[in-house]
């Protein structure tokens, strides 16, 4: 519940109540109860609430249903996350992504978008009603521009890999910072960069289009440094489709940094969440360093290097806020390059 917060607030929305239902499986009409149902009907006419948000995937009749019962927009997690990222979005490609994504995931809303219009057939030589003819070309307009903007989008990621090339010619290794969203990447890009050109916030996804600086480290030489968007728990898949070429710059990097929340309690499920993503996009054999971030809040915590059987860095606990062990991480970082350089 507290993450959903977090989405709802990164959303822009003021929270008036919460309701959590237990079943064992989703209704498949309303996905909740009738009980609930009427127990959030009630809410929404007393609170005159504007919106009602799910923290799941509903199903277009679920959807349909429910706006039907309360008479407001419903939104469940996939359409939260989706506008959070067209409102995040900024970078030329970034807004392409969001849009292709948004336009997939009305496709699978679009079969039953028009029950309000007729459907039996037509007379002699017609076969069908005006209301299919509509699904028709309103499935063949989301198809075109689908198809327009996976075009426009290749042409980008061509480009983008043929920087990649050349930084490769030039042996100038990549990092990519990953990690479960606000674990604190774009606070360790910052200082990684001495820079404040990323949005730092306690929020969701503050960072959405990829960022790569040249930065220069001690003893070693030029680095690209990579910052990308933040994982979360049911990242839908039309997102991670539309961002493959943003999420290339992860599978290709020579390095992962992969920034941990230290003091989170749940860290141990969301590095599984990031890993999964990670396997998904095909980066889950790409060297790997965690990053344990915010050790200013935990008790009683110095900075450290935890090396494996093999003598190389595993993991470094850090506090980025705190400014502790950044000469660790860069000690790491550069041991980490440099065996797999030779």
């Amino acid at each position: 519940m507290a993450e959903f917060r977090g989405l709802a607030i990164s959303l822009g929305a003021e929270i008036i109540a919460e309701v959590i239902c237990r079943r064992d499986a989703p209704d498949p009409k309303y996905f909740i109860g009738q009980g609930k149902v009427a127990e959030i009907h009630s809410q929404v006419l007393s609170s005159a609430a504007d919106v009602v948000m799910f923290s799941h995937q509903l199903s277009p009749a679920q959807e349909r249903n429910l706006e039907k019962t309360f008479q407001r927009p419903i939104l469940d997690r996939t359409k939260i996350i989706l506008d959070i990222f067209a409102k995040r979005a900024r970078s030329f490609e970034g807004k392409l992504q969001v849009e292709l994504a948004r336009l997939e995931h009305l496709s699978t809303r679009l079969v039953r978008g028009w029950t309000h219009l007729e459907r039996q057939r037509g007379g002699i030589g017609l076969r069908g009603g005006p209301g299919e003819t509509q699904l028709e070309v309103d499935r063949r307009i989301l198809r075109q521009k689908v198809a327009g903007l996976k075009k426009r989008l290749e042409k980008l990621e061509k480009q983008r890999a043929q920087n990649r090339r050349a930084r490769k010619r030039a042996s100038v290794p990549t990092i990519a910072l990953v990690g479960y969203t606000n674990a604190g990447k774009s606070s360790l890009f910052n200082k990684l960069v001495s820079t404040t050109s990323t949005d730092v916030a306690d929020l969701v996804f503050t960072t959405l289009d990829p960022l790569l600086r040249r930065v220069y480290l001690p003893d070693f030489g030029a680095i690209i440094v990579a910052d990308t968007v933040g994982f979360i728990r049911e990242l839908p898949h039309e997102l991670i489709d539309a961002f493959h070429a943003t999420l290339e710059e992860t599978k290709e990097a020579d390095l992962l940094l992969h920034v941990i929340d230290a003091s989170d309690p749940e860290k141990n499920a969301k590095i599984e969440v990031v890993n999964k993503v990670l396997e998904d996009i095909g980066a889950n054999n790409v060297p790997e360093l965690q990053v344990l971030n915010k050790i200013d809040l935990l008790s009683d915590f110095s900075p450290r290097i935890d090396y494996d059987a093999s003598g190389l860095p595993q993991r470094v606990w850090i506090s980025v806020v705190g400014n502790l062990g950044a000469p660790l991480l860069l000690e790491a970082i550069k041991k980490l390059l440099l065996h797999h350089k030779s």
